[in-house]
């Protein structure tokens, strides 16, 4: 996926949906399309500022303006992002733990989800994947051949009849 196609993605079509799994990759990809995006218009702003204070308030102003239309995806997000590791989404929450609730809430979002479907619906890898999920691929000959190999025949023992040993 795109930066683009997961930014609209987890705003337009999951605005503030907080029921389901977020993969890893859908939550930092949002991350990072914000931070690109606020650099972006904070560059701009700042461009904006030297040429004139009102053009540069103007820009900060629509900032911030995004940051309040952009707290709920991003609250979503998180908390689908928590249900993927098999966590309630009240464990947002933890970040207002002074020094060490920021650091596992970091760790949670870092930590891989649950395979397989927990209790906050199937693993949003596995529907992304499909049939290439290590749980539902099936044995493939290493070296690419698509025929179905052949089940081995024993050896056939030689004839006894003219066995001088036997």
């Amino acid at each position: 996926m795109e930066l683009k196609e997961v930014f609209l993605k987890v705003v337009r079509d999951n605005y503030a949906n907080f029921e389901g799994r977020a993969r890893r990759k859908e939550y930092w990809m949002f991350v990072l399309a914000q931070i690109v995006l606020y650099i972006g218009l904070a560059i701009i702003g700042g461009i904006f500022s030297v040429i004139s204070d009102t053009l540069g308030n103007l820009v900060f102003g629509l900032i911030s303006l995004l940051s309040l239309a952009l707290l709920i995806p991003g609250l979503a997000v998180t908390v689908r992002r928590l249900h993927d590791t098999n966590k309630s989404g009240w464990f947002i929450l933890v970040a207002l733990i002074p020094f060490v609730g920021g650091l596992y809430l970091l760790y949670l979002e870092i930590l891989e989800g649950d395979k397989g479907p927990n209790q906050y619906g199937p693993d949003p890898k596995a529907l992304e994947n499909g049939t290439n999920h290590p749980f539902t691929q099936q044995a493939q000959d290493p070296f690419g051949s698509s025929q179905t190999p052949n089940p081995p025949t024993p050896p056939t023992p030689p004839k006894t009849e003219n066995d001088p040993f036997a």
